[in-house]
């Protein structure tokens, strides 16, 4: 697997409200975890469509998403983070996602 096959799957940036893939790079992005915050191979549209990457079993990776509400007056940033094992990916985020609860409008 290689980071702009990923990289072709997200919503591009017009689709989620953003005129170009640089206003939305920190939105739709995806990234190595080890020593620094946000470490190479980096998964983005901007990135990964010209210089793709290939996986590598055993690789860590934050994923970290952007949806914005239907009626524009907010959104939310969901980060999940896998390993990339030989059968695809496992999510080892430990806070259940799918949980979260929705905040009344204030």
């Amino acid at each position: 697997m290689t980071t702009d096959k990923i990289a072709a799957v997200w919503p591009k940036a017009e689709q989620f409200g953003f005129a170009s893939e640089m206003e939305a790079f920190g939105l739709q992005f995806g990234h190595g975890l080890g020593l620094a915050l946000h470490e190479r191979p980096i998964i983005s549209r901007l990135v990964s469509m010209e210089n793709p990457f290939e996986l590598q079993e055993g690789m860590v990776f934050a994923l970290e998403t952007y949806c914005p509400s239907a009626d524009g007056n907010g959104a939310a940033r969901i980060e999940e983070e896998v390993v990339v094992t030989a059968d695809g990916c496992e999510i080892i985020t430990l806070f259940p996602a799918q949980e979260l609860f929705i905040a009344n409008k204030y």
